[in-house]
């Protein structure tokens, strides 16, 4: 079975990792986590098949299958989960995450099958990034320093844990992986495919086309072409609420977004509705806020459209600045952006990059002014905080209060809320697709 993916999944190292689909494959193919949602949301055992808190509820002991081996044979252990978790919260590492850890004091293995996980004070329930964060081989990642694991070989030739072990990476052309027939029935068996591929297909016609000549199987496909293919009796359409938006992040390290008023100018000055219904052909929901609900398939508030009070706000200044984004097609929402800035006498040049590109001068060197991008939500709104560390501006809240912050000093102005939206071939059967992503229940599909 083949999926399309519209750029290189970067890295399998879950330390490193913000490709969305990336993570997928990390937790629902190749690796392990701890525990998983439900399509509920709820927690539940995976490689850690039950746990007990303390009596203060500051040690969390979780008790691991024991019959699960790194795909070269390897068990794996709680020492792997200990390091992993420990390496996590190491900041030269850059687990994205790392903030969501910041109230573990320490990940320890007793035995093969006993991890301890301690924390500073009390959390509310397990740690939403425990569901996240998929375990890694100690025993081949251990000795590499911190400050070169990205360099590391592992990144692009891993050996997994879960139900599909690695076969063969090319760059920026494909991944390709084989059911693993040794995975535990305990925690789901062998997959029923026998092997899954990543294509690497940026461009949306080029992908359209592949999907409909049954050269892919699976393809995220633009709203203006779920017409086109649920025209086709061999095609079906699957449209799902995601954890997902997308949002414009403000540099304010410097001009002209290290001014409030100019990063609220440019929220106030974007006509969202019109982004929705006019390039997405109403698969989104308009927002300029995070989600604020538990389940973010409730509605969140309408947003602010004011452009004067967006011209107001400016003055008599004049504002350009350059928006990065992902891509290499027509950048029909960037356009959009343009266009209605324009009306408030703001310039904006656009300028398209590949992922790897974008994510070094974006999240490496922090080398740019506004950017276009994509973000997974997560329940405990971990994902605001890395919002503000990206934009540059300080702020010590987490939980709810971030979403006051963040409304406060508008390090990044929110567009829209996604919903998924695939094409795919009804040869395979068994799909299910939900806020957890494309690929949750991956291992139950079957090609007919």
């Amino acid at each position: 079975m083949i999926v399309a993916s519209g750029a290189d999944l970067q890295s399998m190292n879950s330390l490193l990792t913000t490709h969305p689909l990336a993570k997928q494959v990390q937790r629902y193919a190749l690796l392990t986590t701890l525990v998983r949602h439900d399509s509920s949301l709820r927690v539940t055992p995976y490689l850690a098949r039950r746990w007990a808190w303390s009596a203060d509820h500051t040690q969390l002991t979780m008790v691991l299958h024991s019959g699960v081996k790194w795909h070269d044979g390897i068990p794996t252990t709680a020492r792997d989960a200990a390091w992993t978790l420990t390496t996590a919260l190491d900041p030269t590492v850059g687990y994205p995450r790392r903030l969501d850890l910041e109230g573990l004091e320490g990940a320890r293995a007793i035995d093969d099958t006993t991890l301890v996980l301690r924390f500073t004070k009390a959390p509310p329930a397990i740690p939403d990034v425990l569901t996240d964060l998929a375990i890694l081989p100690a025993h081949l990642l251990r000795e590499v320093a911190p400050a070169e694991m990205r360099q590391a070989k592992w990144n692009s030739r891993p050996i997994g844990n879960g139900p599909f072990r690695f076969l063969h990476h090319e760059a920026n052309r494909r991944w390709v992986f084989a059911a693993n027939p040794g995975f535990p029935p305990s925690m789901g068996g062998r997959p029923k495919l026998d092997r899954l591929a990543i294509a690497v297909v940026d461009e949306p016609t080029t992908k359209l086309a592949a999907l409909a000549s049954g050269e892919l199987d699976f393809a995220g496909i633009q709203p203006a072409h779920a017409h086109f293919v649920r025209r086709d009796s061999a095609l079906a359409v699957l449209d799902y609420p995601l954890r997902f938006s997308y949002v414009v992040v403000f540099n304010a390290r410097r001009p002209p977004f290290d001014r409030p008023e100019a990063r609220r100018a440019i929220s106030l000055a974007i006509d969202r509705l019109a982004i929705v219904s006019g390039y997405l052909f109403g698969f989104g929901v308009p927002a300029d806020a995070p989600l604020e609900a538990t389940q973010p398939s409730d509605p969140p508030k309408p947003p602010v459209y004011a452009p004067g009070r967006g011209r107001a706000l400016l003055g008599s200044r004049p504002l350009a600045f350059e928006l990065v984004t992902v891509g290499s097609g027509e950048a029909a929402m960037e356009q959009m952006i343009q266009q209605q800035l324009a009306r408030i006498g703001v310039t904006v040049t656009i300028r398209q990059l590949e992922l790897a590109t974008f994510l070094e001068r974006v999240q490496g060197a922090k080398n740019f002014d506004a950017a276009v991008m994509g973000i997974s939500g997560d329940l405990e709104l971990g994902y605001l905080r890395s919002l503000l560390d990206l934009s540059g501006v300080r702020a010590t809240a987490s939980g709810p209060a971030l979403i006051r912050v963040f409304a406060e000093t508008m390090p990044a102005t929110f567009l829209y809320h996604a919903r998924g939206l695939q094409g795919m071939n009804r040869r395979v059967a068994g799909v299910r697709m939900d806020l957890r992503g494309e690929l949750p229940t991956l291992s139950t599909w079957s090609v007919r």
